[in-house]
């Protein structure tokens, strides 16, 4: 029987095509071996250092958290949209007809970033799918342009290796920033230099969770044949998106790791996928168990479908008290010592002072760096990922001694 092929169809070949490619391959091999594989083109004097000039940026990754990130960054700082790299043009047109310079140039297909950091940006926004910021991180550092990167940084403990790599290669070059909100929130700043001297005590246990209403898919989940279908839908991908735990739960494992002031030692996790089961291959609960150095246990849990409840909370228990935290509510201590925050909108405010740090660190030369914790912060996630889908403890040493990479089509 002859197939006539659709145009959609094509297209869709093509993608799968370009998909293929991105594997790290021999680019993201030698990045991640040594600091100096890759030599880092000098960063020219930024156009903003004269007469105020905008800051031209390059935006990778053009959906919905691009769109977010565009906003606070238009909004914030004096910056053109000149570039913008996205496998979709409708959403590259969406974002240049919303943000961008008229004559902001489209690079398609997957590989576009490489077309868009060696343009004339002085910094590249990246918020694509997390599978892709290690090399597009690298690519952009390699090209000497300050770069400001969604979380998580990587999907997988390879991929955070890559990004630790870059951002000792950017030290002293260029910016490379990730964006993590409550890391400038004034109530959670706050709290965690409370913590740190000590108004809860020795910390002894804790609860961090993640409950959330489910996302909703960019195009039909039926439809689980066509590459660009999952593409679009990456957020629902274990492979794409680093599964729930890593993609989104990163948050307030940041925190956790932030308060405690280290890393877990080793996790014991379970979860599932039971409340939504229409889209993807993502799980939709987590359930963990992690271990801190002196002892310290942390119940970690996370839902993505809930209805009826939404909380994103931090909350240690201290000998002398209680630090109990809240996205976009209260921020307090309790116990011996009595502080409550002021309340602010962590969504939203943390982001506008993030885009005001990184323009301002650009133009004199004070550059952000926080790839090592937010690759420590990643890491945090992808453990518990690894001990849950193994329904087993597992420690960060052997995490980091697996060194895991994961490529779109393996199964994990």
């Amino acid at each position: 029987m002859r197939i006539v092929k659709t145009v959609e169809t094509m297209k869709s070949e093509r993608i799968l095509q370009t998909l293929r490619p991105i594997r790290r391959r021999a680019f993201l091999a030698g990045a991640a071996a040594a600091a100096g594989g890759l030599a880092i083109v000098p960063a020219r004097a930024v156009r903003g250092t004269q007469a105020n000039a905008a800051l031209r940026l390059g935006v990778i990754g053009c959906g919905g958290r691009g769109n977010f990130v565009i906003d606070k960054l238009k909004r914030a700082t004096s910056s053109k949209i000149v570039a913008l790299a996205d496998p979709f043009r409708d959403n590259a047109e969406k974002l240049k007809a919303a943000h961008a310079e008229p004559d902001a140039k489209h690079f398609g297909g997957l590989d576009g970033y490489k077309g868009l950091v060696a343009s004339d940006v002085d910094a590249v926004v990246i918020t694509s799918p997390p599978y892709c910021h290690p090399e597009q991180a690298a690519a952009a550092v390699a090209a000497g342009k300050h770069v400001w990167m969604a979380k998580p940084v990587a999907v997988d403990t390879h991929g955070c290796q890559s990004v630790i790599a870059t951002g000792e290669r950017a030290k002293g070059k260029v910016s490379l920033f990730i964006d993590f909100q409550t890391r400038n929130s004034p109530p959670f700043r706050e709290a965690a230099d409370r913590v740190r001297r000590g108004d809860i005590g020795q910390i002894v246990s804790g609860q961090v969770y993640y409950q959330a209403g489910r996302l909703q898919p960019h195009a039909d989940p039926k439809d689980v044949t066509n590459p660009a279908t999952r593409l679009k839908n990456w957020v629902f991908d274990k492979r794409l998106s680093g599964d729930i735990i890593v993609e989104q739960n990163v948050h307030v494992l940041d925190v956790s790791n932030w308060y405690i002031g280290r890393h877990p030692l080793k996790a014991y996790g379970t979860g599932g996928r039971k409340g939504r089961t229409d889209v993807g291959d993502c799980w939709d609960h987590f359930i963990v168990i992690y271990w801190y150095p002196d002892d310290i246990q942390i119940d970690f849990s996370s839902g993505q479908y809930l209805k009826g409840y939404s909380d994103l909370c931090i909350r240690m228990y201290g000998t002398r008290g209680t630090v109990d935290s809240h996205y976009g509510g209260e921020v307090k201590i309790t116990g011996e010592v009595t502080w409550t925050g002021e309340r602010e909108n962590t969504y939203q405010e943390p982001v506008l002072r993030n885009a005001r740090d990184f323009e301002a660190g650009i133009r004199s030369g004070k550059l952000l760096n926080n790839a090592a914790e937010s690759a420590e912060s990643t890491l945090t996630g992808i453990l518990g990922r690894i001990a849950a889908y193994a329904g087993r403890a597992v420690t960060w040493d052997e995490m980091m001694a697996a060194n895991e990479k994961i490529e779109p089509e393996a199964a994990l």
